[in-house]
């Protein structure tokens, strides 16, 4: 299983999100293509109501701990129902890679 499908299915397991979106950033970075190595995972869950964003972090780091050791890079941004509405599903870009040429 390609390490993206596998952080979808622990996440979906883990959390029931009623939003979840994995996005595979390698394409951004200075490595071969096809990589799987970078990742930023957007996730709303009602796991996440009344926890600290650090507490969300740790929460999902946990749950996906075995692919986080599979990868490079693994950007999250965990909101609760509410704050995602507020959002309206916006959340910032990655910033630019800044190394290995690219």
């Amino acid at each position: 299983m390609k390490v993206q499908k596998q952080i979808e299915s622990t996440l979906q397991a883990a959390f029931s999100p009623s939003f979840l979106e994995v996005i595979n950033e390698s394409d951004g970075h200075n490595v071969p293509k096809g990589s799987e190595s970078h990742f930023k995972v957007i996730i709303v869950s009602d796991s996440f109501a009344s926890q600290s964003r650090i507490q969300r972090h740790k929460m999902v780091y946990s749950a996906a701990a075995k692919e986080v050791e599979l990868v490079h890079a693994f950007s999250v941004s965990a909101f609760d129902a509410d704050e995602w509405d507020v959002k309206q599903g916006s959340v910032p870009a990655s910033p630019p890679c800044l190394g290995g040429g690219k």
